[in-house]
């Protein structure tokens, strides 16, 4: 692929699926908040931008992956934006999770001055996202997506085209919703078992591979039954995620009690007295 690739964002998710990138052998230019976080990609071969609008300026495609949605509109929009270094003809690629809403905006936006934009939420934490393992949901121009798809294969295994802008946004909100039911159950259950005196491993055994099998399940319910609390996802940015599944619900006068549960438990976590704030289960 000739095209210069762009990355702005190199967190917990960002820094991995750069990496595979770079690896695949894309041209890349980094940038991120946090200077010392490229040092790593620059010292394998990565160039480093001066700011969003340099790192435009330097690419064809622009791949974004920063928190929430004010983050996305500050690197995009901002006064040293994506907007103000890109061409006309480039592609913004947004793999946040962010609203469907402001995503379909700063399309709009972008396409007043010729610029393309794909919303690519992704999920597989980041065990998926250094692995390449990653799930992509897209949203946008199927001819957009096409011309993306050898990067989102260097960073992902299931890659699906959604629908048009923010389509990518709602289906990783969905993502959310059945994340956080299954972990909440996965939960009450391995409670459950523990206190009915049952070999919590042979119960697993027993039931990992039929009906009530998922990702969480077995991937999740061995490191709880060992106690492995090893940090991976902030609770900070889980909540985030529920947020904006529930203000899409409320908008949509989606009823959501089991989410809305989810999201006020992690509140209590966010008040309780303890840093940093992390959780265990990925997503």
């Amino acid at each position: 692929m000739s095209e210069r690739l762009g990355f702005i964002g190199l967190g917990i998710m960002g820094q991995g699926m750069a990496a595979n990138l770079l690896n695949a052998g894309f041209p890349l230019t980094v940038w991120n908040r946090t200077v010392t976080r490229m040092q790593d990609l620059v010292g394998q071969g990565a160039h480093a931008g001066a700011s969003p609008a340099d790192v435009a300026e330097r690419s064809d495609i622009v791949v974004i992956c920063v928190n929430d949605t004010a983050d996305v509109q500050e690197v995009v929009l901002g006064e040293h934006g994506v907007i103000h270094g890109a061409r006309s003809g480039a592609l913004v690629i947004d793999c946040s999770t962010i609203s469907p809403q402001a995503t379909r905006d700063m399309a709009l936006a972008l396409s007043e001055v010729g610029i393309f934009m794909l919303d690519a939420p992704v999920s597989g934490g980041s065990e998926g996202a250094a692995k390449g393992a990653l799930s992509i949901m897209v949203g946008g121009e199927r001819e957009q997506f096409e011309r993306a798809l050898p990067l989102f294969q260097a960073m992902g295994k299931t890659i699906t085209h959604i629908g048009g802008h923010g389509a990518g946004q709602t289906a990783k909100l969905v993502n959310q919703v059945l994340v956080v039911g299954n972990c909440i159950a996965m939960c009450e259950a391995l409670l459950f078992a523990q206190a009915g005196g049952v070999d919590l491993q042979k119960t697993y055994n027993a039931i990992s591979q039929g009906a009530a099998g998922s990702w969480m399940f077995t991937n999740r319910a061995p490191q709880i039954m060992q106690r492995d609390w090893r940090p991976g996802f902030t609770i900070d940015l889980q909540q985030k995620d529920l947020r904006l599944v529930l203000e899409a619900a409320d908008d949509l006068g989606v009823p959501l009690p089991v989410t809305s549960l989810v999201f006020q438990l992690y509140r209590t976590l966010q008040n309780a007295d303890f840093t940093p704030r992390f959780r265990v289960n990925l997503l």
